[in-house]
């Protein structure tokens, strides 16, 4: 048995966000995530949730008094920023910045905010 589960990497990202089940949903479309595991509390929120985004794992769990909501920056590689980028705002998150190549940066990249206030940093190394 291994010290971690398989298919998992060593990091893995914990959004504390008000509604969990909305970012999941944003995760599946935008990014194409699978859904891997989801504990509900009584009331039906969502304590823990885990989604798959190509080789890594994102854990989610919805705020409650004594761990509120947090925003954060995650960035993220994938094959086609433009295409992703585009989806991610179809899917409900809002522009920061169109993807780009800046000068002396191998990537083209671009920002969305997903609807719990996360930033996504979409990248394409070229």
């Amino acid at each position: 048995m291994s010290w971690k589960p398989k298919g998992y990497s060593s990091v893995s990202p914990y959004l504390v966000v008000d509604d969990a089940r909305a970012l999941i949903d944003f995760l599946k479309e935008a990014f194409d995530g699978e859904e891997l595991r989801v504990y509900e509390r009584r009331d039906g929120s969502i304590m823990h949730a885990e989604v798959r985004l190509d080789d890594s794992v994102i854990m989610v769990g919805e705020s409650v008094e004594e761990w509120s909501s947090y925003p954060s920056h995650i960035h993220l590689y994938v094959k086609d920023s433009l295409n992703t980028y585009n989806r991610a705002i179809k899917a409900g998150g809002e522009s920061l910045q169109e993807p780009v190549n800046k000068e002396g940066d191998p990537d083209r990249r671009g920002g969305v905010v997903d609807p719990a206030g996360n930033t996504w940093w979409i990248s394409t190394q070229l």
